[in-house]
């Protein structure tokens, strides 16, 4: 195995000189594998049996991963290795995507377990659990590691009915827990308090939410709204982000706005414009913000731009692409703040801000997701009018 590729996998060769990426290796591993598919010049494979391990192998602090649980993928990988090669997928993917070289990468170290305020599960006759990788079969679990305590009770204990898929949301700062179930809450059972609601039902027009605090702020988060997966990354986000921007200019664009999680703590000391297009998610931003920002409810990408002094972006995981770099950069901010959850789309991202003028000040690699692959990568940039 030489390196780690963007997804998680480790490229190696084959004894024909293939190209394989393999789940499950480590870099300088020598492993049997199982071929899962081929083309004509790569191909996936799953590991059978490590031949030569490494020294950044450990066991599994989850007994799960053994029956195939899907959910984390690193879980046999120590944890500062883990940290060192999320930052060794970022530079490979802007070396080969962008053409870009890295600064030197800052790490930000939050919990290994315990963490996820938001789990997304599947469930069946054999109890609620995850889906294997790459797999649509079920692996019921009795606990999860990366679960929050409340998100994990509801899990492990709850009835899930006639649902085959959920969402479990918990307030780590309020308390509230919300679940969303599809295709309906139909025969759900869940402890008293617990907000049970069917995706039919929001379908329907039924409005459902939850709220957390962060830094202190406290927000709504509707069932149909995105919100970081962990209180503690959230929190860690927006200190990176405030950070960056700090005292520059009064007016702030707050790009793919969410619920207002950016937005309500640069209130403090600037003008706020947040754009976004979910109608939840605006809907939870306008409450969230007040009067005291104005709230754009549409498409970044068909949003009228206006010059602002600076600017902060948290697209999909497919980032912005060129229709959202060139909106972002008509609006001319000096100061940029990306915030990324493909190291690809980052790379693509970051590459064409700096075709256009923009120069990379930091990268900062929040450790949202212990145990996983998963990359949050926020990027300062000054605009190209700096």
């Amino acid at each position: 195995a030489e390196r780690i590729a963007v997804g998680g996998d480790v490229i190696a060769h084959a004894p024909d000189g293939r190209v394989v990426f393999v789940s499950g290796l480590l870099p300088g591993e020598r492993a049997t594998v199982r071929m899962r598919s081929q083309k004509a010049r790569h191909g996936f494979a799953d590991v059978e049996a490590i031949t030569t391990p490494s020294s950044d192998r450990r066991d599994s602090p989850c007994p799960h991963v053994a029956a195939g649980c899907g959910g984390c993928d690193w879980m046999h990988v120590a944890l500062d290795r883990q940290r060192q090669l999320r930052s060794e997928i970022v530079a490979d993917a802007f070396s080969h995507i962008s053409g870009l070289s890295v600064p030197e990468i800052i790490s930000v170290e939050l919990p290994e377990t315990g963490y996820r305020t938001t789990l997304r599960v599947a469930a069946g006759p054999a109890g609620a659990g995850f889906r294997a990788r790459r797999s649509e079969r079920l692996v019921p679990v009795d606990s999860c590691a990366v679960a929050h305590p409340r998100a994990e009770e509801l899990l492990v204990e709850g009835d899930f009915g006639e649902a085959d898929e959920a969402m479990i949301r918990v307030g780590a700062n309020t308390g509230d827990r919300l679940v969303l179930t599809s295709p309906t809450a139909e025969g759900v059972r869940m402890p008293e308090g617990v907000m049970v609601v069917g995706r039919d039902e929001l379908d329907g027009g039924r409005r459902a939410w939850s709220h957390e605090e962060i830094n202190g702020r406290r927000y709504r988060i509707s069932a149909d709204s995105f919100f970081q997966a962990s209180a503690a990354g959230a929190s860690a986000l927006v200190d990176v982000v405030t950070e960056a921007l700090g005292d520059r200019g009064e007016t702030v664009l707050d790009a793919y706005a969410g619920v207002g999680l950016f937005s309500k703590a640069l209130l403090d000391s600037h003008d706020v414009i947040a754009v976004e297009r979910s109608s939840s998610a605006t809907a939870d931003a306008r409450i969230n913000l007040g009067p005291d920002a104005r709230v754009v409810r549409t498409a970044f990408e068909r949003w009228r731009p206006r010059r602002v002094d600076a600017a902060v972006a948290d697209p999909a995981r497919r980032g912005m692409g060129k229709a959202g770099v060139a909106r972002l950069l008509d609006a001319d901010p000096a100061r940029i703040v990306l915030i990324s959850c493909d190291a690809a789309a980052a790379a693509r991202d970051v590459g064409l801000l700096v075709q256009r003028g923009a120069t990379v000040r930091s990268m900062t690699l929040v450790d949202q997701f212990p145990g996983t692959s998963h990359v949050e990568l926020v990027t300062v940039l000054d605009g190209p009018r700096s």
